[in-house]
């Protein structure tokens, strides 16, 4: 029943490191870069799988084994006749493990690439979230005591190390340079390189030369936009269109660099995005954000992340940490609207924690003042909201006043975010 896996994910987000540490585990790895001409005309020259699999066992000059084989097809999206045989190893030649990776798979799907529908499955990889970065500067008992709840024990060391996160951000090779080097500045070299080479990226595959421009206007301006509900139209003080802007937005969320995330008007399952409304621009790393807006000093200064850039950073670590939790292609954000069109109700996030639909504020301040947070329990169909703010973790027994309902206010550290799951199941355990 094994189908190949396509790893998808940005750029420099960490998928070949990954895959070739999972290699360790086989006993034959072949890897192929489709960036190189050599490895990507195996797939021109040799349409029958078997005679594919010689060639590249041949190529490779790696001898057949009786044991497991990993085979790695980086960069698959440079060939399209690479993504087509994909079927044939499912349908034809299960033994072989099978693994490809593309950061801008479905930019080029679109246009002309013939997909194997139904014969592979996906896995998105995003930046490295707040208890991965622990790991990678060595902090694994800050991690271990977050995973074991017991956070309050160094609540201020943990709330510390966050602001950091949030200048170093979720990048494999900054947390790496950081690990090393304990320099905060020093990560600039770092994210330049990384912009440049989203923008030379998209500009490759991009369908004209209008798309071109607007595509490096975004990354060059939009970036001061993270956790803000944008307007295509003029976007970034520009004369480009709303449809122009529009699509190239989608372009850009189609490699993984950003996420358009929408409002809903539910607070109960299926939730449907209104793509009529305004959405909110989150980019794939909060560390980015951080550095393009130039605002990491004031970041790393303040007491209360919330207080930052008018709460924007803390609003826009939230959604990445939301993210980290699923490895689905399709996992989508939201937020939340009143139903009244001109109602300014509005929740930063909702949860989906089966059977329910929690929402999620990113604020301080005291209870009375979540207004917002009051109208979505109003009517919702259970008794639990949460708030990420920079206090220690507690529970509030809240009455809306308008209907007399009580529900539970769960206020817990951002560095709960990515324990979220575990918080709540304990919470409605007691």
């Amino acid at each position: 029943m094994r189908k190949p896996l396509i790893l998808r994910g940005a750029r420099q987000v960490g998928k070949t490191t990954l895959v070739e540490n999972f290699a360790t585990e086989f006993d034959c790895f072949l890897k192929l870069n489709l960036d190189e001409e050599e490895d990507r005309l195996l797939f021109t020259r040799y349409k029958e799988i078997h005679r594919l699999i010689e060639a590249i066992f041949f190529h490779l000059q790696k001898n057949p084994t009786e044991g497991s084989t990993l085979l790695f097809i980086d960069e698959i999206q440079n060939s399209p006749e690479a993504v087509a045989i994909l079927r044939y190893f499912h349908e034809k030649r299960p033994d072989i493990y099978v693994i490809a990776a593309g950061s801008l798979l479905e930019n080029v799907i679109d246009r002309k690439i013939s997909f194997p529908v139904g014969r592979v499955e996906y896995m998105a990889l995003h930046p490295c979230s707040f208890l991965e970065y622990l790991n990678g500067i060595g902090e694994d008992f800050d991690r271990q005591v977050i995973e074991e709840l017991q956070g309050d024990t160094i609540h201020e060391r943990l709330m510390y190390e966050f602001r950091k996160y949030c200048i170093v951000g979720g990048m494999p090779e900054a947390i790496k340079s950081y690990a090393q080097t304990k320099d905060l500045l020093s990560l600039d070299p770092i994210y330049d390189a990384l912009i440049t080479s989203y923008s030379d990226d998209l500009e490759k595959y991009s369908p004209n030369e209008t798309q071109t421009k607007i595509m490096r206007h975004i990354l060059e301006t939009g970036w001061q936009k993270g956790g803000e509900m944008i307007t295509f139209e003029r976007f970034g003080g520009s004369t480009y269109r709303s449809r122009e802007v529009g699509e190239a937005f989608r372009t850009i969320q189609k490699a993984m660099l950003l996420e358009l995330v929408y409002p809903t008007l539910n607070n109960r399952l299926p939730l449907e995005a209104q793509l009529s409304r305004r959405p909110k621009l989150i980019w794939l790393d909060t560390g980015l954000m951080n550095y393009k807006s130039e605002v990491r000093e004031e970041v790393f200064s303040v007491s209360d992340i919330s207080d930052a850039y008018r709460g924007h950073v803390a609003e826009h670590i939230v959604a990445q940490e939301l993210l980290a939790h699923s490895t689905k292609i399709t996992e989508r954000r939201y937020y939340w609207v009143g139903n009244n069109r001109n109602s300014s109700a509005e929740v930063d996030f909702v949860w989906k924690h089966q059977p329910y639909v929690l929402p999620i504020e990113v604020k301080s301040g005291i209870n009375a003042h979540l207004r917002s947070l009051h109208i979505f329990m109003s009517d919702a169909p259970h008794d639990l909201a949460i708030r990420v703010w920079s206090k220690p973790m507690s529970i509030d027994e809240v009455k809306e006043p308008n209907t007399g309902k009580t529900f539970r206010l769960l206020n817990i550290p951002f560095y709960y975010v990515g324990v979220l799951n575990k918080v709540i199941e304990k919470i409605t355990r007691n």
